[in-house]
């Protein structure tokens, strides 16, 4: 049984994130955990409280704190899951968000972390959160990052943009293969050079370690060449109809270009495309 955790706001990335965790998930038992955190303060009732007016124009007020919707949402997910193996349950800290997760990633053995974002788009002037930067780089599990406007249709083609200067030691491998296998899904390697030049001994040995690694499972290998590199990956996941993407989070400057801060206007996958993100 997989364990996995969603921190959640109630935004409406947040309730959609939930939304693709159940469908991701439909055909496993999980046990899913739903965490806000909220860090406390002299205020804390006034925030607990919200204002409304009934027919007679007075105003009610009604407690509206974490706890509750935190059961509202354990309530929403029961009756949306159509898997009798999900079971929910919610938990609140007054913590930093960070701490918080790390201590709930080791206390409830999690296997997956998975995030809504607004997702990017230069047009309307977006970015990624710095929540899920921080959870990305700061908390060695395998997050699931899920843009706002993405929608579960099926994971059929995953793309694993490379340089091959990491050494894929077995766990990278392990939660892409994971993925994979949960999916019956292919894993298309994209090759991103920067000059018409060789791999090198140390890139030929990587290459050769995930194709050794790929035998019993459908994959092919790409390479582009661009500077350009938002541009290519969207026309990569156009063409070869991505349904995800998939970086190892130590390759930190791909990860910040690809999904924090694509440069053209037109490119939208990051605002539709999952990301999953590994650690060695």
């Amino acid at each position: 049984m997989k364990h996995v955790l969603i921190p959640t706001d109630f935004s409406e990335n947040a309730q959609n994130a939930v939304k693709y965790a159940l469908e991701y998930f439909k055909d496993i038992p999980v046990v899913f955990y739903l965490l806000h955190v909220s860090l406390a303060t002299n205020k804390s009732l006034e925030k607990q409280v919200e204002g409304i007016f009934d027919n007679s124009n007075e105003k009610i007020w009604v407690i509206n704190s974490p706890t509750i919707k935190l059961q509202e949402q354990i309530k929403t997910c029961e009756t949306l899951t159509r898997n009798p193996n999900h079971e929910f349950f919610s938990i609140h800290l007054n913590n930093p968000l960070i701490e918080s997760i790390r201590s709930v990633v080791v206390e409830k053995e999690i296997d997956f972390i998975l995030m809504g974002t607004k997702g990017t788009s230069n047009m309307e002037n977006l970015g990624i959160g710095s929540n899920t930067c921080e959870v990305i780089t700061k908390v060695k599990c395998p997050v699931l990052v899920i843009p706002q406007h993405a929608k579960y249709t099926g994971i059929n083609n995953v793309a694993f943009p490379t340089d091959y200067n990491c050494i894929y030691k077995n766990k990278v491998v392990s939660n892409i293969f994971e993925t994979l296998k949960l999916h019956n899904a292919a894993l298309r390697i994209l090759h991103i050079k920067s000059r018409q030049r060789p791999l090198s001994i140390h890139q030929t040995d990587n290459k050769n370690f995930l194709q050794d690694s790929l035998r019993e499972t459908p994959h092919s290998f790409h390479f582009l060449e661009n500077s350009h590199i938002e541009t290519e990956i969207q026309n990569f996941v156009e063409t070869f109809q991505i349904d995800m993407i998939a970086l190892v989070a130590k390759n930190l400057n791909l990860i910040q270009r690809l999904l924090f801060n694509p440069k053209d206007n037109w490119v939208n996958y990051p605002a539709q495309i999952p990301f999953l993100i590994v650690h060695e």
